[in-house]
């Protein structure tokens, strides 16, 4: 991949007796990569599952043959692993918890509404879909961490890539969310992966993460 599109279009890779055409995006894992480094792609191809999968279910999540609590393990079972990716996500799922809880009466106007924003925390008893992507991420670090350094994954985890970053306001990188969520938890100063060798600390800061009252 290049950012370079002119040299996308010309240049291939070769790699002992294959070769790979240079592409502005491609599917790996599941996980669709772009020379940009963008996750629009991604976001958007996961809402689109969770949508269909979403509508799959609408039917049993307005039943008021199902109890609230065994609405709320349907998606959470069913819907959330699907759509589990990127901040918009969040929209989602609030779409989804206002289809759960159902309208309110207002109070003044004796008319119903669809639920406000902190009114949905109040009901949702469990983490935010934003609270888990976190704290998944960072029980992936310490996982990580954990590896031997001949592992390529620890060797990808520590490494840093020779060269400069382009001009201007640079993008945030998977480290630079790590270093934030850290600094939530009061351990920004602290070096990650020294960090994690402690496994029961690390648990508990997954655990801490996961249960903030943070944006």
């Amino acid at each position: 991949m290049s950012q370079d599109q002119i040299a996308g279009q010309i240049h291939s890779v070769r790699t002992d007796n294959s070769t790979f055409d240079r592409v502005e995006e491609f599917k790996y894992l599941g996980t669709t990569l772009t020379n940009q480094n963008s996750i629009a792609e991604e976001i958007k191809s996961g809402l689109k599952s969770g949508n269909a999968c979403y509508h799959s279910m609408q039917n049993l999540l307005s039943s008021r043959l199902l109890s609230r609590n065994l609405k709320i393990k349907i998606y959470r079972t069913v819907i959330l692993p699907v759509v589990l990716y990127g901040c918009e996500t969040w929209v989602f799922e609030n779409r989804v918890l206002r289809r759960i809880l159902g309208p309110r009466r207002d109070k003044v106007t004796g008319e119903w509404r669809t639920l406000h924003n902190e009114e949905l925390n109040d009901l949702y008893s469990s983490p935010n879909i934003v609270r888990v992507i976190k704290s998944r991420r960072m029980r992936w670090v310490g996982h990580v961490a954990h590896m031997g350094e001949e592992r390529r994954l620890y060797r990808v985890l520590v490494g840093k890539p020779e060269g400069r970053r382009p001009l201007g306001r640079p993008r945030r990188r998977w480290v630079d969310n790590i270093r934030k969520e850290l600094q939530e938890v009061g351990c920004g100063y602290m070096g990650r992966i020294g960090l994690a060798q402690d496994r029961d600390r690390w648990r508990t800061l997954v655990s801490t993460v996961m249960n903030l009252q943070v944006p």
